[in-house]
């Protein structure tokens, strides 16, 4: 950390002698909205490489040979011509989910004959790392060994397997397993065929041994921790526009999702050609991270699961493909059946595949997404479908709802309106917008009806230049924005029960979209300043709502100072307070209580003097927490709240 930072954000936590205008009153005493458990989530959606060479663990590319290209990311090698051939089999009338495997003809015992997998811009290996691969095949004729071996640029050995003998003409897995000799960002896997004759080979998949929890087709475990650190209150899934799909046979079927990973079937991903400035034409979904998986990731990090479903419509930004409403029965049925599979007894269909998947215990699914930034008439049409079917067999299942993909354009005013005199139960609301947008509407949410639905604040990030923007960058200020914005959230949490900044992941090398709250590489990952405001926000989240005042008025944009205040059953009072302007205030802060408060608070701190500034791979922490104490006296503290800092004051009560 540079020390002129540590400096800098010392002079906050100085018991200051004087202080600027009225002091900041809490009245901890008196709460005003409980907090749902819910607040504060996470959004995932396989945009910028989130799943495949993400957060499923997976290395190899193109594994089942069901790209548009079959051999999309592998490239054949011999040592000279005639050495052995490729074939590419397709199975479709016998097996539609993974119709392709090769035929691998060695002609010759002699000479090198192979395929190398280059993965996912490479393949991040690490030293003493065990490395498991597995494979599906079956012999034809002949006697075919192969063997696995990780390779640097140059060609250097990383690590190779023992050779698998493949024998017997029916399919079955092999398995083995070695260790990497060194670490390498971009390492690529060659797999060597020996011996002569014939084998059809399918599935070739390559995992590390430490995943997360340790799961074989597991999940990336630094990615994962950096999500359970945020001690989310939920997890939306699979995504948004992911769910629609440019077009209804694109769309996303969760049924296609869940069972054995290699029944699973691959389809082109929607973001692969979205962007004329980030076409990505080798992004497909494997489905190997699918609802079974995202139902238990949710259930590891203790967050509720909000799956969303394809409601009949595709995305209408590109095709605005509808089902007719007499043909939406198989969308409905998959909902209830989804319910089903999290809840159901495992003595039905899809709670029986549940426990087969190895979870007989319900997921305790509660929120039910129909559709995702839908707009117009023929949402609400299949809205009201939707809802009728599904609260008739599941009537404690609360559903979310789109209002369009704005806050308030047409669009959005229609959907508002409809649904709200239509009694839906949460409102989906979306922005991304300027970093001023987010702190001229700290107060949206003030005068809403108390009495109607409640807002999913859904989909949310400022844009350093403009949406959807390939220069828009995880800035400080597009961070300290947010936190000012987020600070109205908290305030009206009595309607405001949940919140997702969005998107969640992306690859430093394949993105398509930009501001995103967590980048990687193959092997390392760092949190943005935007990923620390979420953080803190529910890491801090409380139990219920108090007001936090400056003469007698809610801090939200005058003196440039944004706050909000919760108490917590474990009997401390949380402040959060956000200073945009470019200069440092001093303010005598009073609590408000009959209760006794400790001697000293802890507060928490992310600041720069530099509104530009991002984290990296390079220098992760350039903004991140800095934690130290202020002293309380007769239920007072004096705090300088530094120029462009967002602070976190914990004080505990008896």
């Amino acid at each position: 950390m540079k020390i002129s930072r540590v400096i800098a954000i010392a002079a906050i936590l100085l018991y200051a002698c004087t202080t600027e205008g009225q002091p900041l009153v809490v009245k901890a005493d008196k709460p005003t909205a409980a907090i749902q458990p819910t607040m504060w989530g996470i959004f995932f959606e396989d945009i910028n490489l989130a799943a495949d060479g993400g957060l499923y663990a997976e290395l190899v590319k193109n594994r089942s040979f069901e790209f548009a290209s079959p051999l999309m990311g592998w490239t054949i090698q011999q040592a000279s011509p005639g050495t052995g051939n490729i074939l590419v089999t397709n199975r479709l009338e016998t097996d539609s989910a993974n119709p392709r495997y090769i035929r691998v003809t060695r002609n010759t015992a002699k000479g090198k004959f192979g395929l190398t997998n280059e993965g996912f811009r490479g393949m991040g290996i690490k030293q003493n790392e065990q490395y498991n691969f597995t494979v599906w095949a079956k012999s034809e004729t002949g006697n075919i060994e192969l063997h696995v071996q990780l390779v640097d640029s140059t060609g250097r050995a990383l690590g190779e397997s023992q050779p698998i003998n493949i024998s017997g003409n029916n399919w079955q897995q092999y398995k083995t397993s070695f260790t990497a000799t060194a670490t390498e960002l971009k390492a690529r896997m060659n797999v060597w065929f020996e011996g002569e004759g014939v084998a059809d080979i399918d599935m070739l998949s390559l995992f590390p041994q430490h995943t997360w929890k340790q799961r074989p087709n597991g999940l990336r475990a630094d990615l994962v921790q950096l999500l359970a650190d945020m001690k989310p209150g939920f997890l939306r899934f699979p995504g948004g526009c992911i769910v629609e799909g440019r077009e209804l046979a694109t769309r996303y079927q969760w049924k296609k999702t869940v069972g054995p990973v290699e029944d699973r079937q691959v389809i082109v991903n929607r973001w692969n050609t979205e962007f004329a400035h980030r076409p990505t034409p080798d992004y497909f979904q494997s489905f190997g991270l699918g609802f079974f998986e995202y139902f238990q990731v949710a259930e590891d990090i203790g967050a509720t699961p909000l799956p969303i479903l394809n409601c009949g419509m595709a995305c209408q930004f590109n095709s605005a493909e509808v089902v007719d409403t007499t043909q939406l029965d198989p969308y409905i049925q998959d909902a209830l059946d989804l319910i089903e599979f999290a809840n159901g007894d495992v003595s039905t269909k899809w709670g029986h595949l549940r426990e087969v998947m190895g979870h007989p215990d319900p997921f305790n699914l509660k929120l039910l997404g129909i559709g995702n930034e839908q707009w117009g008439p023929q949402y609400v049409e299949r809205y009201k479908i939707f809802t009728k079917a599904i609260k008739y067999k599941y009537p404690e299942i609360q559903l979310v709802n789109s209002v369009g993909p704005s806050p308030d354009d047409e669009r959005f005013h229609y959907l508002n309106d409809t649904l709200r005199k239509l009694n839906a139960d949460i409102l989906d609301e979306h922005y991304y917008s300027s970093p001023s947008w987010f702190q001229n509407n700290a107060n949206r949410y003030d005068d809403y009806d108390r009495n109607g639905p409640k807002i999913f604040a859904g989909e949310y990030a400022a844009q350093s230049v403009a949406t959807v923007s390939p220069l828009n960058k995880n800035n400080w200020l597009c961070a300290l924005s947010e936190a000012a914005f987020m600070t109205g959230l908290e305030r009206n949490a009595d309607i405001v029960q949940m919140a997702s900044y969005a998107p969640l992941f992306a690859h430093v090398e394949g993105w398509q979209w930009t501001p995103d709250l967590i980048w990687f590489d193959n092997l390392n990952s760092f949190g943005t300043p935007n990923y620390y405001v979420q953080k803190l926000f529910a890491n801090n989240k409380g139990d219920n709502v108090v007001a936090i005042t400056s003469d007698n008025k809610t801090l939200k944009g005058s003196d440039s100072l944004y706050a909000s205040a919760v108490t917590s059953t474990a009997n401390e009072v949380i402040l959060k307070i956000v200073n945009t302007s470019s200069r440092s205030i001093s303010k005598q802060i009073s609590i408000d209580t009959k209760r006794k408060l400790a001697a000293k608070a802890t507060v928490t701190t992310l600041q720069s003097n530099d509104l530009n500034t991002v984290n990296s791979i390079e220098s992760p922490k350039d903004i991140s927490p800095l934690v130290s104490e202020a002293e309380i006296k007769s239920r007072q503290l004096n705090l300088v709240l530094h120029p462009y800092s967002f602070t976190v004051i914990h004080i505990k009560m008896q």
